[in-house]
């Protein structure tokens, strides 16, 4: 087991170089070989910074080692699955906002195909503390985030709130609260989380929640973006949070996500 994930790291490190699996920009890197075709692009921002993309290429390597390491055990037990040719995988990296010129946030968007009724999409955040040079939560910005407490109820009653509008625009039929059965009170169950960009530099007018089709609906309705404003975070806030979180949400910036 162990030979066979350092060869697929090193076939990882020897594709750095090599042309990309599909159109576009050129991946930071790349798994390749009969089971599995695989990329993965961090942004111009996050090239930058030397520190920041050494840390998401280590976890972005591990991913693409254990995607090749299962898609290779699936073929064993049912290589029907790879009729239609190796699976595709891509994981991108992007920036959402730098607030303070310290605290970067992050979207992962993963894609998946693995030849089934259709292809997959997952999300996920990262929060960088660049002063600390690591990655860190929101809990610095507020005075609790205990499960179920005030914080994270008032938190997630907000987000819900969030979402239902954008179901709404979406003419969502469904009026049921099944879809918000997964979303607890809990920071490590309310949702992947990022700083907002404001239009006030150094600032973040609130918080934005990321979910992946499946998250909060069916897959027909694809993903979410649920935010959650600073005025509603206001009387929860540390005296960081404070001098960071203000100032307005961009113009068009729901739209763009």
């Amino acid at each position: 087991m162990r030979c066979a994930a350092i060869a697929t790291t090193v076939v990882a490190t020897m594709l750095l170089c090599s042309p990309t699996l599909a159109t576009g920009p050129k991946p930071d890197a790349v798994l390749k070989n009969r089971n599995i075709e695989a990329r993965v692009l961090l942004d111009d921002t996050i090239r930058a910074d030397a520190v920041l993309t050494a840390d998401c290429l280590t976890e972005a390597r591990k991913w693409l080692d254990k995607s090749a390491a299962e898609a290779a055990a699936t073929r064993k037990t049912d290589p029907v699955l790879f009729r239609d040719g190796a699976w595709e995988f891509e994981r991108n990296y992007a920036i959402r906002s730098v607030v303070g010129d310290r605290y970067i946030s992050i979207v992962r968007s993963d894609y998946t195909d693995t030849h089934g009724a259709h292809p997959n999409s997952d999300v996920d955040t990262i929060l960088w503390d660049r002063t600390e040079s690591k990655r860190i939560s929101i809990r610095p910005f507020f005075i609790e985030t205990a499960d179920n407490g005030p914080t994270m109820k008032a938190m997630l009653k907000a987000v819900i709130a969030s979402l239902t509008i954008e179901k709404k625009k979406r003419d969502v039929a469904d009026t049921s609260d099944e879809w918000i059965k997964n979303l607890k009170p809990s920071l490590l169950k309310i949702g992947a989380v990022t700083l907002a960009p404001s239009t006030e530099i150094g600032k973040s007018p609130g918080l934005t929640f990321h979910y992946p089709p499946y998250a909060v609906g069916p897959y027909a309705e694809g993903a979410y973006v649920a935010f959650v404003p600073w005025e509603t975070l206001k009387p929860y806030l540390t005296p960081e949070g404070l001098r960071i979180i203000g100032g307005a949400r961009p113009k068009g910036d729901a739209d763009e996500q």
